[in-house]
C-alpha cells in the first residue's frame, strides 16, 4: 500500500510541539490592523493552541 499524503494546508497551518500539543496561528492578522484596538493586536500575538478535540484529526492531517 502507497503511504498516505499529508494535507499540505495543515502542514502550512500547524506545527506540532515537543510536549505534542499542536500550535496554531490567529485569524484576522493579515492586513487593516488599525480597525483592531491594541488590546486585541496584543493578544493575538500571543501563542495559541488547537483545542483537545481537534488534535487528533489535526494529527492525522499532518503525518
Amino acid at each position: 500500500m502507497p503511504k498516505m499524503k499529508s494535507v499540505k494546508g495543515a502542514v502550512k497551518r500547524f506545527k506540532v510541539k515537543k510536549n505534542g500539543q499542536i500550535k496554531r496561528g490567529t485569524a484576522n492578522r493579515s492586513h487593516i490592523l488599525t480597525k483592531q484596538d491594541a488590546q486585541t493586536r496584543r493578544e493575538q500575538n500571543a501563542p495559541k493552541l488547537v483545542a483537545k478535540v481537534d488534535v487528533k484529526n489535526i494529527k492525522a492531517m499532518i503525518n
